[in-house]
C-alpha cells in the first residue's frame, strides 16, 4: 500500500527532437528482480524513451553493445519504450515494484523520483561528473541521482537582414539585449507591417513548454517559481513585485500585437516563412533553420534586470533502488559516461555535448564551431527548474497561470492563486522531506 501520494499532474511536449515531460508520481517502495544470472553473468534491464527516436536509440545501443563486449560479468538489457507512455510505464512499475535496473529521467522529474524512492544516488563519480556541465547533473538533497549526455538552450532566432535593416544592435554574450532594447525593437518591426508578428515564443505549444520557455523570462525580470532557500513557498516570487512587472510585460505581448495568444504548431516554420521577425525557441531550432537562412542570428537571452536567462535540464541516466545488482548498474553508468559516448550521443540528436573533451569530437560543437554558441549561452545563462520533488505540480500551475495572463486575466489575482496552491501542495506533502 502506497505510504502517501503526491498531488501532482501529468504533463508532456514533444518539440523536433526534444521531449519536455513530467510524470506524476507516488511516494512508495521500489523493488526489483530485473538482475537475471546466467552462467556467471547477472543480466541488467536498461529503460530508455527512445523508441520513437531512431538516431538516439541507436547510439544508446552502440553504448550498451560496447559494455557488453568489454566485460562478462554483466549483460546490460536494452528496452525502448514510446516517449509518450515512457514516465507512465515508470510509474506503474514502480508501483508494481518491476523497476528496471537502469533507466533514463527526464531532469525535471529527478528529485520527484528519488523522493518517491524510485531512484537511488549516484557514488563514486564525482570526479568524471565534476567535468559535465552543471546543468546535466541531476542531484537533490546534496545527492546526485542522474546524469546527461547533453543539454539544450534557449535563444532568440532572427536574421542579420533584420536587425540592420531597422537599426537593431547585434547582441553578444557579454551585452545581450535590455528589455529597453528588445522592447524597442518589436515595436518597430511591428510598426512597419512587415511580418504577421514582430514575435513568436511557441504560445500554441502546451505542457512543461510553457515553465521551461516562459520562467526564464519570470527570472530575468528577478521573480522565480518557487523560493530556493528552502523551496517551502512561492509566496513573494512568484506574486511579487518582479513577478508582477513579468506578467504585465507578458501580458502586453499579446494585448499590444508583438505576439499571438496561440501561435501555430510550427513556430520555426513561420519564421523560416518570413511570418516573424524573431522567434524564440531552442538550439534543436539550428539545423532546419540554417538549411533555408545563411544570415541567421541566434541571439542570447534578453536581460530584463537579474540578467538573460534560460532553462536547463534534459534527459539523463540513473539506476533504480530496487535493483538487485547496484555494483552493476554503477558499472555501466560510470562506463557510459566515457568522453567518447557523450560525443556518440551528442551527434546523434544534435544537442550540447555535456563536455568539453566530448564537445571537441562533435562537428560545430568545438570552441568556435557554428554551435559552440549554444554550449556558450548553456554555461553562461542556464537557471535549473528548481530541483524539488515539487516541481511537476508547479510547473503545472506556473503552465496554467501563465496562460492565463497572457489571455487577459488579472495578473494579480492569478499569481496570488498560483502561489496559493503551490503552497498548499507543497505543505500537503511535508515540504517534501526525505524519509
Amino acid at each position: 500500500m502506497l505510504k502517501r501520494t503526491a498531488r501532482l499532474v501529468a504533463t508532456t511536449f514533444v518539440a523536433a527532437s526534444l521531449m519536455l515531460s513530467v510524470a506524476a508520481c507516488s511516494k512508495g517502495g521500489a523493488t526489483s528482480t530485473n538482475a537475471a544470472t546466467a552462467g556467471g553473468t547477472q543480466t541488467l534491464t536498461l529503460w530508455t524513451h527512445n523508441a520513437g527516436n531512431k538516431g538516439e536509440l541507436g547510439a544508446i545501443q552502440q553504448v550498451v553493445d560496447d559494455y557488453n563486449a568489454s566485460q562478462t560479468a554483466y549483460k546490460v538489457d536494452l528496452q525502448a519504450f514510446p516517449q509518450d507512455s515512457y514516465n507512465q510505464s515508470v510509474v506503474a512499475a514502480a508501483a508494481s515494484k518491476k523497476l528496471p535496473c537502469i533507466l533514463d529521467i527526464d531532469q525535471p522529474n529527478v528529485a520527484n523520483w528519488a523522493w518517491a524512492g524510485y531512484l537511488a544516488p549516484i557514488t563514486g563519480m564525482d570526479d568524471i561528473l565534476a567535468k559535465y556541465l552543471p546543468s546535466t547533473v541531476a542531484k537533490w538533497n546534496g545527492k546526485t541521482y542522474a546524469y546527461g549526455y547533453y543539454d539544450v538552450s534557449l535563444t532568440w532566432v532572427t536574421r542579420e537582414s533584420i536587425l540592420k535593416k531597422y537599426g537593431i544592435r547585434v547582441p553578444t554574450i557579454d551585452k545581450p539585449w535590455t528589455g529597453e532594447e528588445f522592447m524597442s525593437a518589436l515595436n518597430k518591426v511591428k510598426a512597419s507591417g512587415d511580418f504577421s508578428y514582430p514575435a513568436d515564443i511557441a504560445t500554441g505549444w502546451t505542457g512543461e513548454w510553457w515553465p521551461y520557455g516562459y520562467s526564464p523570462f519570470l527570472q530575468s525580470f528577478g521573480g522565480d517559481l518557487i523560493n530556493r532557500t528552502d523551496y517551502k513557498s512561492a509566496e513573494g516570487v512568484l506574486n511579487g513585485e518582479a513577478a508582477m512587472k513579468w506578467a504585465d510585460w507578458f501580458q502586453g505581448l499579446a494585448k499590444n500585437g508583438l505576439v499571438a495568444k496561440k501561435s501555430s504548431a510550427d513556430p520555426t516554420a513561420d519564421f523560416i516563412n518570413g511570418k516573424t521577425a524573431f522567434l524564440w525557441n531552442g538550439s534543436w531550432t539550428a539545423v532546419p533553420v540554417r538549411e533555408k537562412i545563411k544570415d541567421v542570428v541566434f541571439a542570447p537571452p534578453v536581460d530584463f534586470g537579474a540578467g538573460g536567462k534560460v532553462g536547463g535540464g534534459s534527459w539523463t541516466w540513473g539506476y533504480s533502488t530496487g535493483c538487485s545488482s547496484p555494483e552493476g548498474a554503477l558499472d555501466y553508468l560510470k562506463f557510459a559516461s566515457a568522453d567518447k559516448y557523450v560525443a556518440l550521443v551528442s551527434k546523434d540528436t544534435n544537442n550540447i555535448p555535456t563536455t568539453d573533451a566530448a564537445a571537441a569530437m562533435v562537428p560545430g560543437f568545438e570552441p568556435g564551431g557554428e554551435n559552440d554558441v549554444f554550449r556558450q549561452y548553456s554555461k553562461t545563462f542556464t537557471v535549473m527548474r528548481p530541483e524539488t520533488p515539487g516541481y511537476p505540480f508547479i510547473a503545472t500551475t506556473f503552465g496554467k497561470a501563465a496562460q492565463d495572463i497572457l489571455n487577459g486575466a488579472d495578473p494579480k489575482t492569478t499569481l496570488d492563486q498560483a502561489v496559493k496552491d503551490i503552497d498548499d501542495n507543497q505543505k500537503a506533502n511535508d515540504y517534501f522531506q526525505q524519509q
